[in-house]
């Protein structure tokens, strides 16, 4: 791979956003000291922003593009289109450019671009990561989550804040659909239905805030929200 591009679609998230962008630079860090040859584009996705989440990302010097979808489909389609025209102005090709999508409430470990990468080389095209909930979540919720998710290779989860796929195959199924919910899902599901190599694994485990109100119905945080804390 010659390229990669981050996506990070955001929606009022200047509390939390700074944090994920840390991570990010540190796995942009990580990754040049195997890699050096390999230019990283990290775009944010403004959906609808009314704080100053667009400053905290401009602070980063973060390159970010304004959507008003108010969905987070429709916004994280809109970071990767703007970080691979960044690609194809340098220069770079789909094929071997390599996407990592996740959120702005996420925080990658620092292997995170290095390791998807390293899948990506051994022939894989879709990479399906790990989440879990971060600092801030009951520890009762948190006990309560962990009791529901057995996180280890082959795992059965689909989370839009830990995937990454070659660029070419992002581009053959369309990418990602403009859906309030499970964009990512409906993403795998068609990476897998064209018989594209892929793997679950969770040696890139992401972890996410431990809110419980989110910015999508029906999301992780509505999930989180349901578990028992007692």
């Amino acid at each position: 791979m010659r390229h990669v591009v981050v996506a990070v679609p955001a929606r009022d998230e200047e509390a939390v956003v700074g944090a994920c962008l840390a991570s990010v630079r540190r796995a942009v860090r990580h990754l040049a000291g195997g890699r050096p040859r390999v230019r990283v584009e990290v775009v944010v996705a403004l959906d609808r922003c009314r704080d100053a989440t667009g400053d905290v990302v401009a602070r980063h010097g973060v390159a970010a593009v304004r959507c008003d979808v108010g969905c987070v489909g429709a916004a994280r389609a809109s970071a990767v289109g703007a970080g691979l025209a960044r690609v194809r102005a340098a220069g770079g090709a789909e094929a071997t450019t390599w996407v990592a999508s996740t959120d702005a409430d996420g925080v990658v470990p620092p292997d995170w671009l290095h390791g998807q990468l390293a899948l990506a080389e051994s022939g894989v095209d879709l990479v399906v990561g790990t989440v879990e909930p971060g600092d801030g979540c009951d520890p009762a919720r948190t006990a309560a989550w962990h009791a529901r998710h057995v996180l280890a290779e082959h795992h059965g989860y689909v989370h839009g804040a830990n995937l990454g796929i070659r660029a070419d195959a992002y581009a053959e199924v369309g990418g990602f659909a403009p859906l309030p919910l499970h964009e990512d899902v409906a993403l795998v599901a068609a990476v897998r239905a064209r018989g594209r190599p892929w793997v679950a694994t969770d040696t890139v485990r992401v972890r996410t805030s431990g809110r419980t109100v989110g910015r999508a119905d029906g999301g992780f945080a509505s999930y989180l929200a349901g578990l028992p804390t007692a």
